[in-house]
């Protein structure tokens, strides 16, 4: 019978989702929660949201505004080698359903960072349609709304879909340390961020130590030769690490 179909189908997308995402999957979150090396502790947990569908090559989905959930290691206090910070972002949060992740990173913005990239490059721009607005994602790339595009010096590399989101080919950055490999193949979620996107942005001092993508896969290392400070409304580009 038709309906008993649509409910094996809707059950089997929803087992799809709740495992955890293949390996390359992007997932572009605004972490809700601060960091700050002076004041954190291991233990601190870590919260935020998905700011963008995320398609699987399964043709599941993880949704827009899901939960991401994780928690900060260790802490290395401020002093005169500098500071760290630890981190793993390690589930999220999908209509009642618990992904798990094992998250690497590609790229952190600041909210102001966020914030331009949400506007007009140009200000007379405020009087078009957001529609119609051109505007430049975190790490260059052009999106032209009118013409549905997303351009970089490479050529059009993605598509605007609607508000921010905008779905990308990942291209390699090895001077910024984004060598490639798995997910580069096809067009993700990248939100604000460029196709190339890799490292840190707006946020002064504040270097990825180490991506996660490497054994111990999902640790993610934030350091500074002053005080590791990332403010809540920051966002992340996150990709899935390869398994143990």
């Amino acid at each position: 019978m038709l309906w008993v179909r649509l409910a094996t189908g809707l059950l089997l997308s929803a087992i799809a989702v709740a495992q955890e995402p293949p390996v390359g999957t992007v997932i572009p979150v605004m972490l809700s929660s601060g960091l700050d090396a002076k004041k954190d502790e291991a233990g601190k947990k870590i919260e935020g949201e998905v700011m963008q569908e995320v398609p699987l090559p399964s043709g599941a989905k993880i949704n827009q505004r899901s939960r991401i959930a994780g928690h900060v290691v260790s802490v290395t206090k401020p002093g005169s080698s500098g500071s760290s910070i630890v981190m793993e972002l390690d589930a999220i949060q999908d209509q009642g359903r618990t992904i798990p992740l094992r998250a690497a990173l590609l790229a952190v913005a600041s909210f102001m960072e966020v914030s331009h990239a949400q506007s007009p490059i140009s200000s007379s721009s405020n009087k078009d349609s957001v529609n119609d607005w051109v505007t430049r994602q975190v790490g260059g790339d052009v999106v032209n709304r009118g013409r549905g595009k997303v351009g970089s010096r490479e050529g059009v590399v993605g598509t605007w879909v609607d508000g921010s989101s905008v779905l990308a080919r990942l291209t390699p950055n090895p001077d910024a340390g984004c060598l490639g490999g798995p997910g580069y193949d096809r067009e993700q979620a990248v939100w604000i961020f460029s196709s190339s996107a890799c490292g840190t942005y707006g946020l002064s001092n504040v270097k990825i130590a180490s991506s996660g993508g490497t054994p111990p896969l999902g640790k993610i290392v934030l350091k500074s030769s002053r005080n590791v400070k990332v403010r809540g409304g920051s966002a992340w580009l996150l990709i899935v690490a390869a398994t143990q």
